[in-house]
């Protein structure tokens, strides 16, 4: 049960949580949409409406006076958060799963409902978020603010919602996998400026938590691959960017400038550089190096 008329993205979230964690326990639900108090009072999940806190009961509203709580963090709690502290784990079946969905998909939720940026825009134009694609389904004046019109909008964005979560799920499990492969590699590599993966995984977010590696060699599609390491997490800014001459230049033209004869491609970006073989990849990432 939540509230009815214009729906955001906390309580789309919170809904196909909710969901999700009944269809997995083989339970039927049926959501109304309602600010009735006496229809609320007699919900089994009530969320972003009801005045109330109260896990036990399943009562998880953020609206009253004082909140509900903050994270760690000190962003406040939004439905979202507080249903997914109560069913995340369950959810994931891990409790670094849910932390790492909750940090990358429930918080910046829960800030964005209690009106908390946690960018600074550098200009007029921002990022197209998850919030905007939501309300992109709100009906317009033009097609009639009706109840049915925002219900059925809701119900169709909980389903997005609900394959969301099951992607960031497998996205999540599959990162606490990488770490694991990463750490070997790290410590396999005699020049720890240089890793070499032993398999295609994700590394761009877990590569700037080693201090002293600057570019990470991958198998990519049939080739291999030079990657810049970031200087952070969520930078485009890299410790060492590829060498200025190879930027954009492909083939023979990059072949030319690095010596390097199955050499492919190096990004405008200097972030990346391709190359046919393994002994191509490394050769360019020593090349890197010197430059």
């Amino acid at each position: 049960m939540t509230h009815d008329g214009k729906f955001h993205a906390d309580d789309i979230l919170a809904c196909a949580i909710l969901q999700l964690i009944l269809e997995k326990r083989g339970e039927s639900y049926q959501v109304i949409r309602t600010r009735d108090p006496k229809i609320i009072a007699s919900g089994d999940y009530v969320f972003d409406v009801g005045g109330e806190y109260d896990k036990e009961r399943n009562r998880f509203d953020h609206h009253q006076v004082g909140g509900a709580g903050k994270y760690n963090s000190d962003i406040p709690y939004a439905a979202v958060g507080l249903v997914w502290k109560r069913y995340g784990e369950e959810l994931c079946g891990a409790s670094a799963i849910a932390g790492r969905i909750e940090e990358k998909l429930v918080m910046p939720i829960d800030a964005d409902d209690n009106g908390i940026n946690l960018c600074e825009f550098k200009s007029d134009i921002a990022p197209y978020r998850l919030q905007e694609f939501f309300y992109a389904f709100r009906p317009t004046w033009q097609e009639g603010l009706v109840e049915k019109n925002y219900n059925e909008r809701f119900l169709q964005c909980v389903v997005f919602a609900k394959e969301l979560f099951q992607r960031e799920i497998i996205i999540a499990r599959s990162f606490e996998e990488s770490k694991a492969l990463f750490e070997k590699d790290y410590n396999r590599a005699i020049d720890k400026r240089i890793i070499e993966l032993s398999a295609e995984y994700t590394w761009e977010g877990l590569a700037p938590e080693y201090k002293d590696t600057l570019f990470v060699i991958y198998p990519r599609l049939g080739c291999f691959r030079v990657g810049a390491v970031s200087v952070k997490r969520f930078s485009f800014q890299n410790r060492k960017d590829l060498p200025a001459s190879w930027a954009g230049l492909r083939g023979v033209d990059l072949q030319a400038v690095t010596g390097v004869s199955d050499a492919i491609f190096c990004h405008n970006g200097r972030f990346l550089a391709v190359a046919k073989s393994i002994e191509g990849a490394r050769a360019l990432a020593k090349l890197a190096l010197q430059n």
